[in-house]
């Protein structure tokens, strides 16, 4: 299984640093902060999109729920309608 946290590596770029701890010159913190920045500008974008997307699906999901209750609205209408015209054509008896 993996290591939570990764042994020391020999390779400079892949280990990780904390700023506050190594005593780092005002222009490497900076360099740090601008990249940070960067990578977070990346991912914002993706999860933009993503939020878009969602956001469509869920609308479109809304939109076909509320046409299909609108057109069993009218069916039921329709079937009222009907049955009042039958009831109307129908027979005059005591139970009408």
């Amino acid at each position: 299984m993996a290591d939570k946290n990764p042994s020391e590596s020999d390779a400079r770029f892949a280990t990780r640093i904390d700023p506050a701890k190594e005593g780092l010159t005002k222009e490497q913190l900076d360099l740090v902060k601008r990249l940070e920045h960067e990578q977070w500008k990346k991912k914002i974008h993706t999860l933009r999109t993503r939020n878009v997307v969602t956001g469509l699906a869920i609308g479109a999901l809304v939109l076909g729920i509320c046409i299909l209750t609108m057109r069993k609205e009218r069916v039921i209408d329709e079937m009222d309608e009907e049955a009042k015209r039958a009831r109307l054509q129908g027979p005059k008896t005591g139970a009408n």
